[in-house]
């Protein structure tokens, strides 16, 4: 087990002004070896708070963790118990860096190789550092980056996946799009052809049972860290931007176009054919029927602006499509 003085693991915090609270000559000698919830946290672990106010104050209060990550507008309204070495150190956003310090705590030998049970064409290209499960399928010329993780059951076809990328079980991706044009004489439906590929860019990660098209006369992409929950689904010729989150069961039509750092809520629904903007926020439930600017917060069925009758905290709802920076959060 890898263990960190609290010092260390301090150094690794991106918000340099934190302040500390505590026994300050503990920092050297006081060992951290895991990450933990705040209720379960004994005087070994790192946790953190994101609450404020008396929320917060309670929270903070029943926790044993041995190191607490507090929210800057906590500082002097919280104390560390003295009797078991507390520290709490106050930063803009305790969520984010928890985030990334557990991911130096936690680190683990990653996955790779290449299962038995996997079924991969003789012209994909797989790069180095790999994971490929079981039952993973591959299709004829696919692509797949360095340090990229495919778990089992996944289905890719017509696909080039970059480098850093995971794909949880089950997903479908690169498959013909449901196109289809009708027959004035007979009624018939003719099914309209698909030449293009997915594209997907670095560190994107896509959720179990989700199913990506690929593109017919011009390819899908999904751009450099964007992140789609399960059971998503994204037709064929759709463009989404950088570092977007598409939370669970959100569903894209074909042709429409995603801007980056947004943030679409839990089973939207975007007709085809529209334009989103850069930064915006889409309300769980919505149904999109027409384009949305550039940082705007839409919500309903079907969906209108709601961002100048909000009343909570706007810099905290803004934050998840990257519309506030972390000095404006009160």
């Amino acid at each position: 087990m890898v263990q960190w003085t609290v010092e260390s693991l301090l150094d690794h915090l991106i918000d340099s002004s934190y302040t500390i609270k505590g026994q300050i000559s503990s920092l050297k000698s006081k060992l951290i070896t895991n990450v933990s919830s705040l209720y379960e946290g004994t005087s070994s672990d790192v946790s953190f708070c994101s609450a404020d106010e008396n929320r917060g104050i309670m929270a903070i209060s029943r926790s044993n963790a041995g190191v607490i990550l507090c929210k800057k507008n906590m500082e002097g309204r919280v104390s560390p118990k003295q009797d078991q070495n507390q520290l709490l150190v106050f930063v803009h956003n305790p969520r984010l860096e928890f985030t990334r310090l557990a991911k130096k705590i936690s680190r683990q030998r990653p996955k790779v190789g290449i299962s038995l049970n996997a079924v991969i064409a003789d012209s994909a290209k797989i790069g180095r550092d790999c994971y490929i499960g079981d039952h993973v399928v591959i299709g004829e010329d696919c692509v797949i980056g360095d340090n990229t993780k495919i778990d089992s059951k996944v289905n890719l076809q017509n696909c080039i996946i970059g480098n850093d990328c995971t794909i949880q079980p089950n997903t479908t991706i690169g498959s013909d799009g449901f196109a289809f044009e009708r027959s004035s004489e007979t009624l018939e439906l003719e099914k309209f052809p698909h030449y293009g590929k997915v594209i997907i860019e670095n560190d994107v990660e896509i959720y179990a049972n989700c199913s990506i098209a690929r593109g017919s006369l011009s390819d899908t992409t999904i751009g450099q860290g964007t992140k789609i929950d399960a059971l998503c689904h994204v037709a064929h010729n759709v463009s989404i931007g950088k570092n977007t989150e598409l939370t669970a069961g959100t569903i894209i039509g074909g042709s429409t176009q995603i801007g980056s750092n947004c943030w679409l809520g839990l089973n939207s629904t975007i007709k085809n054919k529209l334009k989103i903007g850069n930064k915006v926020i889409v309300g769980s439930g919505s149904s999109i029927i027409s384009d949305v600017q550039d940082e705007d917060i839409v919500a309903g069925v079907p969906a209108k602006s709601i961002k100048n009758k909000i009343t909570a905290s706007k810099d905290k709802l803004f934050l998840m499509a990257g519309q506030a920076r972390y000095d404006l959060i009160q």
